[in-house]
């Protein structure tokens, strides 16, 4: 891990759309290009968009990567946990100890996100599996980061995923997000580059002209353009 990896770029930066962000971020990223162990995962729904454009500049294959969370029974807003393509799950072992979480109780809320997560993967894929990510330089794209628990849990899902499946490294690619998350990423993942980090950082919209809503026709459509 390099925690020193991480240089925030405090100048604020503004984006037309996701995909003018994704090229912003794809040319802080041509160290990787042109390489033949690279691979591209954009997070749904959002940083699909994001992701293609950062592909295609790289010549990197593309593949959507999906995150649900796991919200606490009763008070779903609170995450205790989330779930990550290839079944990788995360738990937040402080909040299900002290709420008192029974197994039971978590493994039905796993079992629920489990089944819109596998028809999301479905609905996007279409049947096809996540592509292998082992030995792999992954880059995790989303369009922003405000918290980073996606992200996390997105980083940590690959991470622990089945003996064998490791990627080489986790490179972690967002046009914007807060230098607090942004150095906490870079605990975990092998490098964090973020394009602008503004100083009085709101929310991820807060940058785009247009932040609209990616709906799973997008998604789909954009995944079945070819990156290269």
């Amino acid at each position: 891990m390099a925690p020193n990896k991480f240089l925030p770029h405090t100048a604020t930066r503004t984006f037309r759309d996701r995909r003018d962000a994704g090229r912003a971020l794809a040319e802080r990223l041509m160290p990787y290009r042109d390489r033949d162990d690279v691979l591209v995962f954009g997070l749904a729904r959002g940083g699909v968009p994001v992701a293609w454009e950062v592909a295609a500049a790289l010549r990197a294959p593309l593949d959507v990567f999906l995150v649900r969370k796991l919200g606490v029974p009763r008070w779903s807003e609170l995450a205790m946990g989330a779930l990550a393509s290839g079944g990788g799950v995360v738990m937040n072992d402080d909040v299900v100890a002290s709420l008192g979480i029974a197994d039971e109780q978590v493994r039905e809320v796993i079992d629920s996100e489990a089944v819109e997560l596998a028809r999301r993967e479905d609905a996007y894929r279409g049947g096809r599996p996540l592509t292998d990510p082992a030995g792999k330089v992954v880059v995790l794209v989303d369009d922003g980061i405000a918290t980073g628990a996606s992200m996390l849990a997105a980083v940590r899902a690959l991470r622990g995923g089945r003996p064998g499946a490791a990627p080489k490294s986790i490179v972690v690619a967002v046009p914007v997000g807060p230098p607090s998350t942004c150095h906490e990423l870079a605990l975990e993942a092998d490098d964090v580059v973020c394009v602008t980090t503004p100083p009085g950082f709101e929310a991820v919209g807060q940058v785009y002209a247009d932040f609209h809503q990616v709906n799973d026709d997008e998604v789909r459509e954009t995944l079945a353009t070819p990156t290269r």
